[in-house]
């Protein structure tokens, strides 16, 4: 279940829609109201930025996710996450082709910090209208020879706020999701719903990279080698992850721990490990990344069945499928999630040898330290017991030499009142 959430900065535009019926692929009955060549469809534009979450338990599956086979989910309302911008409204009308006759509104949502996409908020006339639209454009490209693909979620509500604050808080039980469409395809299809990226082979990356958005900080970031990346809060270099729903970069927990200080605060469940592509939820406490993974550029590909795909060839790659080769394909897809579960296992064991490791280092440091001082402290007592030993042996020895001296000068005195008395 998906729900969205927009804080609008302006008030709803009408757009004019100068394409006609004619110009639709597939000729469209134009409606009884208006001119006869016209698309009667209210459109309009607001300027905001989208906030997109969901809630799906651990168990649910991913078609429960999108309501596309649970009618209890299903709504009217539909999301497209991403569009590019060098769609026009004209354009999108087109790709949309004859689904438009069962649009009742159509709104273009901008964000002015992201100027090479823009997100479509549909509201079909019925369920089952928003359900045929979603399982005949849901994972189809916008040009056959672009790699831009379309993502389309059902959502239970939409709501608009004027405070950014309130617009980006999550419902309770609710979890945000990014809304840059290579971000969501990074995440595994149980936490974003997608089931295919970009085309029906599985190992052409290629397309992922021209899908990249220079908009989006984490995208940049994994793209451009050349840029060095630091701790937003403390400047290491070292164990560096990037939330997907904002960017923030913060190091991990055997730093600083500022990346989890940052879920903390913000509540954003989702961060990518720059270094391995990694995706992990705090919530779930569990990595959420598509396991079937290119290991030239580490950037995730389709790990699905190649039946879902609304075209047979990618217009990235010019890739076209057959049964044979599909099966030695899928025979590959399981030799890569069995070698990326064992990549990941022998990463995490010896990120956990190098933590131990440092944690046994750190101890033996602490017992050296207490054994010196312990050994320091023993010494001073001693030394401390011998001084007070030998000050009182100066004391008595000083005493006895008063003592003496006293006693000797008596004795003198008495010799000489001897002598005196003897001669008298």
């Amino acid at each position: 279940m998906f729900t969205l959430r927009i804080h609008s900065v302006d008030s709803p535009q009408r757009l004019p829609i100068t394409v006609t019926y004619a110009a639709v692929a597939g000729g469209l009955k134009p409606s009884n109201s208006g001119s006869k060549d016209d698309i009667s469809l209210s459109a309009t534009e607001v300027r905001g930025i989208p906030h997109l979450f969901r809630l799906l338990p651990p168990s649910t599956p991913p078609c429960a996710a999108t309501g596309i086979s649970n009618p209890s989910l299903r709504s009217t309302h539909l999301f497209i996450v991403a569009v590019p911008n060098y769609m026009s409204v004209d354009d999108f009308i087109l790709f949309c082709g004859n689904e438009v006759n069962h649009f009742q509104e159509i709104r273009f949502l901008r964000n002015d910090g992201v100027e090479d996409r823009y997100s479509v908020l549909i509201r079909a006339e019925d369920p089952l209208a928003a359900e045929g639209f979603y399982r005949s454009f849901n994972g189809k490209r916008f040009r056959r020879f672009e790699a831009e693909v379309c993502h389309i979620y059902f959502t239970q509500s939409v709501e608009y706020f004027d405070s950014a604050e309130i617009a980006s808080t999550p419902p309770a039980g609710f979890t945000e999701l990014p809304t840059c469409p290579i971000c969501l395809e990074r995440l595994d299809q149980d936490t974003s719903g997608i089931q295919v990226t970009l085309c029906d082979h599985y190992f052409h990356c290629s397309c992922v990279s021209k899908w990249t958005y220079q908009s989006c900080q984490v995208c940049r970031l994994c793209q451009q080698e050349d840029e060095k990346p630091t701790c937003a809060a403390c400047g290491t270099l070292r164990n560096l992850w990037i939330c997907l729903i904002c960017g923030f970069v913060g190091c991990g927990r055997y730093q600083e721990g500022h990346a989890i200080r940052h879920w903390n605060d913000t509540k954003h469940h989702f961060s990518l490990e720059l270094e391995s592509q990694q995706i992990w939820d705090y919530v779930e406490d569990k990595y959420v990344h598509r396991l079937n993974q290119s290991k030239a550029d580490g950037k995730s590909v389709s790990m699905n069945s190649p039946l879902v795909s609304s075209d047979v060839g990618c217009g990235t790659c010019h890739f076209e499928g057959d049964s044979g080769l599909n099966t030695a394909l899928f025979s590959s897809k399981v030799e890569a999630i069995v070698a990326e579960y064992n990549d990941l296992l022998t990463n995490q064991l010896d990120t956990q040898r190098q933590n131990y490791e440092a944690l046994l280092a750190e101890v033996r440091t602490s017992k050296e330290g207490n054994i010196t001082r312990a050994v320091e402290k023993a010494m001073f007592s001693r030394m401390h017991e011998l001084q007070s030993k030998l000050d009182s042996c100066e004391e008595e020895k000083n005493a006895v030499a008063q003592k003496n001296k006293d006693l000797i000068k008596k004795q003198e005195l008495l010799q000489l009142e001897y002598k005196n008395a003897e001669a008298k």
